[in-house]
């Protein structure tokens, strides 16, 4: 199978130059694949006019860089993200990326945090299979987990994610294409485009030929556009954000609301793959940390509202524990300490 590549550059900077992977939805020779490079490097740069194009070439999928993944049985593989804030080191890939790999498709679920890491990520799919990518499944809208998702829509994969994911990601792209490059580097997002999904999910299965694959959206907790995907034979339960490993938990929806789903008993689930860390871990078990920091959080910022401490000192408030045992706890807790006080206050 050959890989069309196309180099590019920023109109606005031509010293910011790499090389773009563009996909296929089906399997290309050789031959096929120079046949198609001008009428598909034309199209593609049409939908990224900030870019000039340069030479192409076409390369076998063992010549493209590819992302570790780490097998964790039943067609279910893993890529486990740094457990770090964004920054220009790490190119913003810190996130947890899976597949799961049927007899008749693939799924993806969650997209990384630019085109860059989704092009390394199809490597390792095509590394593996050459079935079609039917579904990205994306847990929830931040950059780290979604920014790579239109490479995945150029394979031929439909986007799913929850039925407020949509919004979510219209309204925050600008914003985020405004300041991710300062956090990142612009050169990482080369190419990149933030997209909404597809198709909004509330609750459905989907099937890729001996594996299914449950996908249910969740009340606001992390996010308001949260959705898990479980996998029923082997009990597993990729849970986006709802569960943090070594990396703080951030809240972006309701601290309520995200107790209360950790709370919940899920008999169902056996072990889970946290948004960010190693993976995967048992459950419960594997989610007591991100619930006890949250709980932990409830609890300081109730009491700061009964003492009648506006909402600064609150924010100014940290715990040497929590500090210990959490990477970015000095940078987001402030951040977490504020939306649990906005939320909290009108108890």
């Amino acid at each position: 199978m050959f890989h069309l590549m196309l180099s590019v550059c920023l109109l606005a900077d031509p010293a910011l130059c790499a090389e773009r992977l563009l996909p296929a939805p089906a399997a290309l020779s050789e031959a096929d694949c120079r046949k198609t490079a001008e009428a598909r490097a034309a199209d593609w740069l049409s939908a990224h006019p900030e870019l000039a194009g340069g030479e192409s070439r076409c390369l076998p999928t063992e010549a493209l860089p590819r992302l570790a993944m780490k097998e964790i049985g039943g067609g279910l593989w893993v890529h486990e993200g740094q457990t770090a804030l964004p920054d220009p080191q790490n190119r913003g890939a810190i996130a947890n990326l899976s597949l799961a790999i049927g007899t008749e498709g693939i799924a993806v679920i969650d997209a990384g945090a630019s085109r860059a890491e989704a092009e390394a990520l199809y490597a390792a799919i095509r590394a593996r299979s050459d079935l079609p990518i039917r579904a990205v499944i994306l847990t929830h809208m931040h950059p780290d987990h979604t920014f790579g998702a239109d490479l995945f829509r150029e394979a031929g994969a439909e986007i799913l994610g929850a039925p407020k994911l949509a919004a979510g990601i219209e309204a925050r792209a600008e914003g985020w294409m405004e300041s991710y490059p300062t956090q990142i580097g612009a050169g990482a997002l080369l190419g990149t485009r933030p997209v909404p999904p597809d198709r909004g999910v509330a609750e459905e299965w989907l099937d890729l030929g001996g594996l299914r694959l449950h996908l249910q959206a969740v009340p606001t907790a992390h996010t308001d556009n949260d959705l898990t995907v479980f996998e029923p034979v082997s009990g597993t339960l990729f849970t986006g954000d709802l569960v943090f490993n070594g990396l703080l938990p951030t809240l972006d929806g309701s601290l309520k609301g995200w107790i209360g789903w950790l709370s919940a008993a899920h008999p169902e689930v056996r072990r889970i793959v946290p948004g960010h860390g190693p993976a995967p871990l048992p459950w419960p078990e594997g989610a007591q940390a991100t619930r006890a920091y949250l709980e932990h959080l409830r609890t300081t910022i109730r009491a700061a509202i009964a003492e009648g401490l506006p909402m600064s000192a609150a924010i100014r408030a940290r715990d040497p524990e929590d500090a210990r045992h959490w990477t970015g706890y000095e940078e987001s807790h402030p951040r977490n300490a504020s939306a649990a006080y906005a939320e909290l206050e009108w108890e």
